[in-house]
């Protein structure tokens, strides 16, 4: 077997964007339906996510990586701030991991809000046009 550098563990030559969900949600202590919970969808679309027979629309990437504390570029490709490869522990008592999860639970709930404000906001937009016209 091959020795992989602890940062090249998550790659796109070593794990796949399902691998790399797994590991993540798996490090913030979440359970597929948890984690479907949160995102509003079905815990079987986590699982097809997780092993790669489907993929999540742009809205939900932005949502799972805010949700998993990690960013959209490493879900998708590895590169940038993710989770510790396995077996590098990380130093967090129980307190600190669910005060972390607790974060990125309201991170998750701004980014759908976000996404809700511009939404109206196109859509009062259109009715201010069509209302001129």
């Amino acid at each position: 077997m091959t020795d992989i550098a602890t940062d090249d563990w998550f790659s796109d030559e070593h794990a796949t964007f399902g691998d790399r969900l797994a590991a993540a949600r798996e490090a913030a202590d979440l359970s597929q339906k948890d984690l479907a919970k949160r995102l509003g969808v079905k815990s079987k679309t986590v699982a097809a996510w997780e092993n790669d027979l489907s993929e999540p629309r742009a809205n939900r990437l932005q949502m799972l990586a805010g949700l998993l504390n990690v960013s959209l570029m490493w879900l998708l490709n590895g590169n940038g701030e993710g989770v510790d490869p396995p077996g590098v522990e990380p130093a967090l008592t129980r307190d600190a991991r669910q005060v972390l999860l607790e974060m990125r639970e309201l991170r998750g709930d701004i980014d759908e809000a976000a996404n809700r404000l511009a939404r109206l906001e196109k859509n009062l937009k259109k009715l201010m046009e069509a209302s001129l016209v």
